[in-house]
């Protein structure tokens, strides 16, 4: 059980140590992970569409 007690008092010291990104920083890094996971889901909707059309050509 001690080890568990030092564990979390470890990870509570190291977690004083973090940089934690500002409100303005947030904002756009948020904004950055949406816009390429809406990007990315529209590239792979398009290739999945294209590969399916291609396969249904095959008789």
């Amino acid at each position: 059980m001690n080890r568990v007690g030092n564990f979390l008092r470890d990870v509570g010291r190291e977690m004083k140590k973090v940089s934690w990104p500002k409100k303005n920083e947030l904002t756009r890094y948020t904004i950055t992970v949406i816009s390429t996971v809406v990007f990315m889901t529209l590239f792979f909707v398009v290739v999945d569409y294209g590969i399916s059309s291609l396969i249904r050509l095959i008789p």
